[in-house]
């Protein structure tokens, strides 16, 4: 192995990614009759992040919870977090 790398103890054939969805109604208006809406519940911004082999299976586990719209969910790319280096997972500033 190279100095300065790590061996990655979850990599393998189902290897394991984050999915980041994120969604904000911060800025709609009415004029937006097709924006998704990903949870049930009224909402202003909405984020989930799931740890899962693939966005499938990562949708199968949201949709164990029946407040998350998987349907509405599959209309955003997810950011896409691999476990193969260090990275930052997520960041959120709202200044509402």
């Amino acid at each position: 192995m190279e100095r300065g790398t790590r061996a990655n103890p979850l990599h393998g054939e189902n290897d394991m990614k984050i999915f980041i969805w994120r969604h904000s109604k911060l800025y709609s208006s009415w004029s937006m009759f097709d924006e998704p809406h990903v949870y049930r519940d009224n909402y202003l911004q909405a984020e989930i992040v799931v740890l899962a082999g693939s966005p499938e299976e990562a949708l199968e586990l949201i949709g164990e919870d029946p407040q998350w719209n998987k349907e509405e969910l599959r209309r955003i790319a997810p950011r896409v977090v691999e476990l193969d280096q260090p990275a930052v997972v997520s960041k959120q500033i709202y200044f509402g």
